[in-house]
């Protein structure tokens, strides 16, 4: 017995198209074929956890010689060299857990070398120099969430 028709799409490709989906953590695919238009979407259901109170953390006496630390996220997006992100995703500072990271502070970079990587939805997006010169800052931390336009790193 041949499959189920819905329009111009079988019920064996609505399915293929569901696991996919599900494997790749989709919610939602159009597909179009012909005159016909089908649009699968799941819904996602968000928990929120409770909020749980926290001790204040006792107060740490601030080092003799401050470290070098990035700027902050306000001024850094003002900074005339900084590298924004462009897209949203996790931010991976090395090729792999444990090696060495692409760039560091002093760093000198050439247009087009890798400075980091995106991860967005399972794909690693190496980020390119776009210019080159001394890496100033780097603001963001290894495994840190980021959204488009994110301040990312200071080139001079």
């Amino acid at each position: 017995m041949p499959p189920k028709k819905i329009a111009d799409f079988d019920s064996k490709l609505i399915g293929e198209i569901a696991e996919i989906m599900s494997d790749a953590g989709l919610t939602e695919v159009e597909l179009t074929q012909g005159d016909s238009t089908l649009r699968l979407s799941k819904q996602v259901n968000v928990v929120a956890a409770p909020a749980v109170a926290q001790a204040a953390p006792a107060p740490v006496a601030a080092p003799a010689v401050a470290e070098a630390a990035p700027p902050a996220a306000e001024s850094a997006a003002e900074h005339p060299g900084t590298i924004s992100s462009p897209m949203v995703g996790t931010v991976y500072l090395s090729s792999s857990p444990g090696a060495d990271h692409f760039v560091s502070v002093g760093s000198q970079v050439k247009e087009g070398d890798t400075m980091m990587i995106i991860e967005a939805m399972k794909v690693m997006n190496p980020i390119p120099a776009p210019r080159g010169g001394t890496v100033k800052a780097i603001i963001v931390s290894d495994t840190q969430p980021v959204e488009f336009g994110d301040p990312l790193i200071i080139i001079e």
